[in-house]
């Protein structure tokens, strides 16, 4: 992850992966560039893994002009967002997506958990199914509103599986258990909402230079405080995704340009915004492409 960015733009992300690991203290560079999906499993090691490929990506893209109307980014992906929209330095978020990734694993191990996305049902239904299995099963909700028909519910393991029987009892063309490594944003992370909001108090926050929309708002963060207060709710809150691209939409946007690893939220857009152009960034060969198509609308 991200090797065949250092072997083409070494002279522009080298020092990034070198400067993560002096801070993080171990080898996060051999990790993505080597690791194993075994080593890179855990929450606290994908987390900054994923982050710091982002970066890597987003620096590139500066430096070849990319400069965003607005930015967004879907739960980990937030903090590249606000790197990118002048709130947080990047070291700084770096620091925070590993001990994000550290306490989710730790509650975790205390109470393990699951995830699972359900295709084909509306928000509302499943919003209803998950009522129904945690009278019943105990703690689910739902994690991430990700595109119309597309939900993602977290929680204890008999809850969730309850949800998944139900979903495909409705009518839902397609549940996925989702191989993470904790029960992301549910109430389960509260009982580390208080040690991260102490993480946050150490790092500068300033107000956003470039507007961004928060994952738990679907709206625009403007202060400091509103970064510091979306970003501790984050743990526990859904995203509200599907929100977040029409709050977009709404404001003219019609080209999304996805940064980081992987294509997940260009089908997202393409789902919720089907005639919005949507250029994914995650290797050097679409990186190459979506700054070709950037450049050439400018010029």
């Amino acid at each position: 992850m991200g090797l065949d960015l250092v072997e083409r733009h070494g002279d522009l992300v080298r020092e990034l992966y070198r400067t993560a690991d002096e801070v993080l203290g171990f080898g996060l560079s051999e990790l993505c560039w080597h690791g194993t999906a075994e080593q890179l499993r855990p929450t606290e090691i994908t987390q900054p893994a994923v982050f710091l490929t982002s970066m890597a990506l987003l620096r590139i893209a500066q430096e070849r002009g990319l400069a965003p109307d607005a930015v967004a980014g879907h739960s980990l992906g937030e903090y590249t967002a606000l790197v990118c929209g002048g709130a947080l330095d990047w070291v700084d978020a770096l620091r925070l997506v590993r001990r994000r990734g550290e306490l989710m694993a730790e509650v975790n191990s205390r109470t393990p958990g699951r995830m699972a996305a359900i295709v084909g049902l509306d928000a509302d239904q499943v919003d209803g199914l998950c009522a129904l299995a945690k009278a019943e099963h105990g703690l689910v909700e739902v994690a991430n509103y990700n595109e119309p028909g597309q939900t993602v519910v977290s929680g204890v393991e008999e809850a969730v599986l309850a949800v998944v029987a139900a979903a495909k009892g409705s009518g839902a063309t397609k549940v996925v258990l989702l191989d993470v490594g904790a029960p992301f944003h549910c109430s389960l992370m509260r009982d580390v909402e208080d040690e991260f909001a102490a993480e946050l108090e150490r790092v500068v926050v300033r107000d956003p230079v470039v507007p961004i929309v928060a994952n738990v708002t679907a709206d625009y963060a403007r202060t400091a405080a509103d970064v510091l207060g979306n970003l501790r709710s984050q743990l526990t809150g859904a995203v509200r995704w599907t929100e977040t691209m029409f709050r977009l939409a709404d404001a003219g946007m019609t080209r999304f340009v996805e940064v980081g690893p992987g294509r997940v939220l260009t089908g997202f857009v393409r789902a919720a915004l089907p005639d919005s152009e949507v250029l994914p960034t995650g290797d050097v060969r679409r990186l190459d492409r979506a700054l070709s198509a950037l450049a050439a609308t400018v010029a």
